[in-house]
């Protein structure tokens, strides 16, 4: 297989975690008070998308030292989109019947998209 295909299915695959990291694995837990900034829920989702990195680049071969550098990286980076997110959702009482609630939540999937491409920029290039 060559590299092309390589980088397409593993994007596909970051994606494929992501909605059931993003959306079918969330708790209650995670999801209340997600504008606080240390939020117990909000860590542990973030550590449920890093998880699910984990399987994934474990499968497509991954340096153990690039692997954890990898993995902190997302845990930093979901962590803090999500809670900007969650904060600026909030103090603006932001409900979906609201254009504005829609352009957080497509801000905050495309800058976890563009995670999962710096991530695969990253593989490529060690």
């Amino acid at each position: 297989m060559d590299d092309l295909h390589i980088v397409l299915l593993l994007i596909a695959a970051l994606q494929i975690k992501h909605l059931f990291a993003d959306f079918f694995l969330q708790t209650r837990t995670m999801i209340m008070g997600r504008e606080q900034y240390w939020h117990m829920g909000r860590a542990q989702h973030a550590g449920i998308h890093v998880v699910g990195t984990l399987g994934v680049l474990a499968i497509f071969g991954t340096q153990s030292a690039v692997l954890v550098a990898v993995l902190i990286a997302e845990f930093i980076v979901h962590f803090h989109i999500d809670w900007a997110k969650a904060r600026y959702s909030v103090n603006r009482n932001l409900q979906p019947d609201q254009p504005l609630y829609w352009y957080a939540m497509g801000t905050d999937q495309a800058l976890h998209q563009l995670t999962y491409l710096a991530i695969v920029w990253v593989l490529a290039c060690v």
